[in-house]
């Protein structure tokens, strides 16, 4: 079932949360109905989270993960790092992430076997991905374009990537 929802006056949701199929973070400081949708649907299935990292609403941009961890920016504090390992399930490795390109969401995406990530994305850090996420990375650009985690975004069945990939099939 889908269902609608804002955060605040912003329809950009996938800014403000991040699901996988074993945890959802949803970012502090939104209306109680944003809040309420998530963990009407999923509550009953996945702990919902309440955070910020680094002091910010933008979760969704800063965090990657899957089923097997979560990688969060340098800039997350102790006090976020502590709040998410003892919210998420213990086997959900959480790590932070000395990257340059910090927006996280924004330079990878994955599912539970494979991650796309920006092409100038350190070595460190992709092999930190691989190792943390259980995943194989590939670097790679979305219809010319670095961000590969705000031009696509897949599921362990299959994913969406902007119209103009001249890799797209089936559109």
């Amino acid at each position: 079932m889908a269902h609608r929802v804002q955060f605040e006056a912003s329809n950009d949701i996938g800014v403000f949360s991040m699901l996988t199929n074993k945890y959802a973070l949803v970012s502090l400081a939104g209306s109680e109905n944003f809040y309420s949708v998530f963990e009407a649907e999923l509550a009953e299935h996945i702990p919902v989270v309440h955070c910020s990292i680094a002091s910010s609403r933008i979760i969704g941009r800063l965090t990657v993960g899957n089923k097997n961890g979560l990688l969060v920016p340098s800039t997350a504090t102790d006090q976020e790092l502590l709040h998410l390992r003892n919210s998420l399930p213990d086997d959900v490795v959480v790590q932070r992430v000395e990257e340059r390109l910090s927006a996280l969401g924004n330079v990878v995406a994955c599912n539970d076997h494979v991650a796309l990530v920006h092409p100038d994305i350190d070595r460190e850090t992709e092999d930190i991905i691989a190792d943390v996420l259980g995943v194989e990375t590939f670097r790679h650009a979305v219809a010319g374009n670095a961000l590969v985690g705000s031009y696509c975004v897949f599921t362990n069945q299959g994913g969406m990537v902007h119209p103009t990939d001249p890799r797209s099939v089936g559109g």
